[in-house]
């Protein structure tokens, strides 16, 4: 005893020789404080936790919280070490977890270069310790989050959303509570910085488990998001950040790709951070709600990228062919079609296919034989399409049988100076094609 308090007042001398001493680092008590210091310090060493905790208890009481970050660094280990120790005590534990989200606090206030890995540490605790109180978890992970954004845990993100879609089932949350969480917990998991492929690996891990959370919550429904999002994005028509994280929640929803606020959300990135891919999308948005010109000039301007790779530029050359004639605009979809077989051989066949369809609906001008050139097109391209995919030839010899009855007789043909075989150049509809003269 006489040689720890030789070595403690040996201690006390020097810091009362020293500046920090003179600003008041220890506090009112620094001689007490110092004393119980040293005490618990000397137990904690030794991991005799007991003892160093009635120690630390006095220089927790006396000392500043400011004195020392292994203070509360040593106090955080050894109250959840008594903690543990009462498990079964529900009270005593609950003011022990009060203490040790305290002493966190305190590290992240008085030591701020060590606030990060404090308050991230104080969120790991508090998912371990605290059950069934998901308020006290809510209240704790949500002030962690908003101290820390971009740098916080991502599993604290997961562990904050539970509690509040356990808070919103239990009636003491607002959907618009759920929805607002999980679009700022996406934002800040794109900005988290990824280092290693572990990190990318929990990151993922966690937008997957908050998509799962949200869409298992039942709050994202169309009718919500509608009504919680349109009003912000028409006060913030041009926040790229906005549309994105609409898109991203209406996503999980059933059925909202058919909404208006859904459409001019992606039409906004798309103005900001164009893509082939943004187009593709904005010509199906389009197409569903029946706008037709806009539709085609998004799927054009898809097409204009020259990152498309030839299947994916085959294919949408193809829907665009169909879509036109869908709608009427049997030219450009016989010019669009037209360029598949050379893009894709494999659709060769559904094109000359749709070709065929498009010259066989088109009508023609002119006298008995010329007026029916169109059919004779139509057959040249439906016997493309039997040759080209066996799967079509049923059908397509189908439809060459049907157009055949069409075919001018040879007396008519004769009549206006034409003859089987005879080359031809037919234009009808603002079409144009060479083919034969056929007659029955």
């Amino acid at each position: 005893m006489k040689k720890l308090l030789t070595f403690v007042l040996t201690a006390v001398t020097l810091l009362a020789g020293s500046n920090v001493f003179a600003q008041g680092k220890w506090g009112a008590d620094s001689a007490e404080c110092i004393l119980y210091v040293s005490y618990y310090r000397d137990y904690f060493k030794q991991k005799s936790y007991d003892d160093a905790m009635r120690n630390w208890r006095q220089a927790y009481k006396l000392c500043p919280a400011s004195a020392s970050y292994n203070l509360l660094v040593d106090g955080g280990t050894l109250v959840k070490n008594v903690i543990k120790k009462n498990a079964r005590n529900a009270e005593y534990k609950q003011a022990l977890i009060d203490t040790l989200m305290t002493i966190y606090d305190q590290r992240a206030e008085f030591f701020p270069k060590q606030l990060v890995t404090s308050l991230n540490n104080k969120g790991a605790d508090l998912h371990n310790l605290v059950k069934n109180d998901s308020k006290y978890l809510h209240d704790g992970f949500a002030g962690i989050i908003d101290a820390l954004q971009e740098k916080v845990r991502p599993t604290i993100l997961l562990y904050d959303y539970q509690a509040l879609v356990d808070l919103y089932q239990a009636g003491n949350a607002e959907a618009s509570q759920l929805i607002e969480a999980y679009q700022k917990y996406g934002d800040i998991l794109s900005k988290v910085e990824i280092k290693t492929s572990a990190d990318s690996s929990m990151v993922s891990d966690v937008k997957n488990g908050l998509g799962s959370l949200f869409a298992s919550s039942q709050v994202a429904t169309c009718e919500n998001l509608v009504e919680i999002f349109t009003p912000r994005l028409e006060a913030d028509p041009d926040n790229v950040e906005l549309a994105t994280s609409i898109v991203r929640t209406m996503n999980l929803a059933d059925d909202c790709a058919g909404e208006d606020l859904y459409l001019k959300a992606v039409t906004v990135m798309h103005a900001n951070n164009p893509s082939s891919a943004s187009a593709y999308a904005l010509y199906k948005l389009n197409a569903n709600s029946n706008d037709v010109a806009a539709a085609i000039r998004y799927l054009e301007e898809a097409l204009a990228y020259t990152d498309l790779d030839a299947a994916t530029r085959a294919e949408y050359t193809y829907q665009l062919a169909a879509y036109c004639f869908k709608n009427g605009r049997n030219a450009q979809a016989f010019e669009a079609a037209k360029k598949v077989p050379d893009l894709d051989p494999s659709l060769a066949g559904k094109a000359y296919f749709l070709i065929g369809t498009i010259w066989g609906q088109a009508r023609c001008g002119g006298n008995e034989v010329t007026g029916r050139a169109n059919y004779w097109v139509a057959v040249d391209y439906f016997a493309k399409a039997r040759a080209a995919d066996e799967s079509l030839a049923e059908e397509a010899q189908r439809y060459i049988s049907r157009f055949s009855a069409f075919y001018p007789s040879v007396g008519d043909a004769f009549m206006y100076g034409y003859q089987k075989g005879q080359g031809f150049t037919a234009s009808c509809g603002g079409m144009t094609a060479s083919t034969t003269v056929k007659t029955q």
